[in-house]
């Protein structure tokens, strides 16, 4: 890999590069060399190590430091929506783009000639009423309801300034824009990691528990306050660290799991977050193996998964795509990095759809449910220059 600034990694980034912006780390994929899709995530991921192993031997102990794959997984695998990764012709590598681009100037962002809520809030406010009774009905102990934003343009749009804006607005978490395979590219910041492999050394940071920032320091401190206290969303976070400890459990030999969350927060929202950390039994398991086994946790679904994927597809009003899916890079050695593809928005040629979801549990509140998804909103709309839905 090829060291350069961080900020002129941003300022290079193009409509069909892969990007990643981390609290440490910034990386840009450019070209490709191989593209790999699957609609089986495991087989994918062994098709993608066969690749990177392969391309190995042929460098015959050359710099193996740029051998990364690079992508995007749904939230719901299938032939017109696979997983889908990419090995760069050229990649860079570069520290964090932090505290520097807090400095950067704003990217203007076309004003967009129309938008419109996907469903209407009042039939989201339904959905979600209907979600809270099925749960007891299907037992099931949660599921996560989205809505969406149709935005149109009056004519082309690129990724390239609402990136440059995310990143600007988020020293935190991970940034990204990746080209799917559907023409669309995928630009969101997520606060949410869904599993990093260094070595042995796995970890996973999951959120599940919102609430809004505010202007005001004194609400502000009140709803963290709030969040920290709530018993809804102990609950609803509970649920989900409970799924990820038991699914990484059997890759394994040691977890380490604090015995509370913690208060996470991003310039948009508070969240409660559990850093969960292990150690890898098999080294031959992947970064992007562990992806798939994790994918999709209770943050973005629910539990039990079958049942709350089958809720979703049946409560929803448009197909998820890669939204609520996983962006991320599995190297040579297997190591890599899994964000969870929340705050975000599918971009075509004059149109965007952004997304935004939340928990339901048994004590839910439709209206609060609804408030969640707007703030949730405030990332992207934020980004465009768009008042707060």
């Amino acid at each position: 890999m090829t060291e350069k600034s961080p900020v002129d990694l941003l300022a290079a980034y193009r409509r069909g590069d892969f990007f990643l912006a981390t609290e440490n780390r910034t990386m840009l994929g450019r070209g490709i060399h191989t593209a790999v899709s699957d609609a089986d995530e495991f087989a994918l991921a062994e098709r993608v190590r066969t690749l990177l192993l392969g391309k190995i031997e042929e460098r015959s102990g050359e710099d193996e430091a740029d051998l990364v794959a690079v992508g995007a997984l749904p939230f719901d695998s299938d032939a017109t929506t696979p997983g889908h990764l990419v090995v760069p012709k050229d990649v860079h590598v570069a520290g964090a783009l932090h505290p520097a681009a807090a400095t950067l100037p704003r990217h203007e962002v076309p004003r967009p000639v129309a938008i419109r809520p996907v469903p209407e809030p009042s039939r989201h406010v339904e959905a979600v009423a209907t979600a809270v009774t099925a749960l007891a009905e299907r037992n099931l102990r949660k599921v996560v309801l989205a809505r969406a934003l149709d935005v149109e343009f009056a004519g082309p749009v690129g990724p390239e300034g609402i990136l440059h804006n995310l990143v600007v607005d988020n020293d935190r978490g991970y940034t990204f824009a990746a080209e799917l395979p559907n023409a669309r590219t995928l630009v969101g910041a997520s606060p949410e990691l869904l599993l990093s492999r260094r070595g042995r050394t796995v970890v996973s940071h999951p959120h599940a528990g919102s609430a809004p920032r505010s202007a005001d320091p004194t609400i502000d401190r009140e709803n963290a306050e709030r969040l920290l206290a709530s018993r809804k969303d102990h609950i609803e976070h509970a649920v989900l660290t409970e799924a990820i400890v038991e699914t990484l459990r059997p890759y394994c030999a040691r977890l380490d799991i604090p015995p509370r969350p913690a208060l996470v927060s991003t310039p948009t929202m508070w969240h409660l977050g559990t850093t969960i950390t292990g150690e890898l039994s098999d080294p031959g398991v992947t970064a992007l193996h562990l992806a798939a086994a994790l994918h999709p946790t209770p943050a973005i679904c629910g539990t039990p998964t079958p049942s709350a994927r089958r809720l979703v597809t049946e409560l929803e009003e448009f197909d998820r795509g890669y939204y609520a899916g996983a962006v991320g890079w599995v190297d040579a050695q297997g190591d890599g990095e899994w964000a969870v593809s929340i705050r975000c928005a599918e971009l075509a040629e004059q149109s965007l759809r952004l997304y935004a979801g939340g928990g339901i549990v048994p004590e839910s509140d439709p209206k609060a449910e609804l408030a969640e998804t707007s703030a949730k909103f405030a990332t992207l709309l934020r980004a465009m220059g768009l008042p707060q839905e």
